[in-house]
């Protein structure tokens, strides 16, 4: 178990240390180099994890999904609670603000980035079709299509919240996002019920947080933890 413990600190600080190179300088001038001084472990440790630069990039990709929101009646509350709680960690989490900056960095002509957007795509539709089998949705709406309308109007939201403020309004302007989008495609009546507002992020975050220390307690005392989404 110690053992175990260990490898994961080590991935986590790997990836941490990527994220903050990919961030400064750039995928393609970002070297294995660079990521290993601040990283302080060995190029065998590095590998061990990772088998390329781009295999880090495609880990720092998958932090952005590496929590669990709690699970709510109203699919469509989960799908505002996944882009409320992604606008706060952007401007709270470095690894979470580096997979952005990858996703969206023109310059990696090198670095297959649609692994990003698949995972952003992937989980929307998931949210939407269980949404939609609820009832949740307007008859005409098309899972697809909004799915991808969702990932791209969220992208632009943020790229210009961090042009004009370094993201300090984000969570504002995905409101304002979902108050837009959201009467398009919901049922009236659920509309009606849907938290959408700034303070919503950190309710959710406090309850993510509070699970997590009960499974750290269960695990302590010889408990199976419940399973958590990870990029690990």
């Amino acid at each position: 178990m110690a053992r175990q413990e260990r490898a994961i600190r080590t991935r986590r600080t790997i990836l941490e240390a990527a994220a903050a190179v990919f961030d400064e300088r750039g995928y393609t001038s970002a070297t294995i180099g660079e990521i290993l001084d601040r990283a302080g472990v060995t190029k065998g440790a590095l590998y061990f994890h990772f088998g390329s630069k781009e295999e880090l990039a495609v880990g720092v990709f998958e932090e952005q999904l590496a929590i669990t929101l709690p699970a709510q009646s109203s699919k469509l509350q989960e799908l505002i609670d996944s882009g409320l709680v992604l606008a706060r960690r952007l401007r709270s989490e470095p690894l979470v603000r580096a997979s952005v900056g990858l996703a969206l960095d023109q310059g990696a002509m090198e670095l297959d980035r649609t692994p990003a957007f698949r995972m952003w795509f992937d989980q929307n539709v998931q949210r939407l079709g269980e949404a939609k089998a609820q009832g949740e949705l307007l008859p005409h709406v098309d899972v697809a299509e909004t799915a991808e309308l969702l990932v791209g109007s969220f992208s632009g939201v943020q790229l210009l919240s961090q042009l004009r403020c370094q993201r300090q309004d984000l969570e504002r302007r995905v409101v304002v996002m979902f108050e837009h989008f959201l009467p398009s495609i919901a049922v009236p009546a659920v509309l009606a019920r849907l938290d959408i507002s700034v303070e919503r992020a950190e309710r959710v975050l406090a309850q993510v947080q509070q699970g997590s220390g009960r499974e750290r307690v269960g695990m302590q005392e010889g408990a199976v933890p419940a399973q958590v989404s990870s990029g690990a």
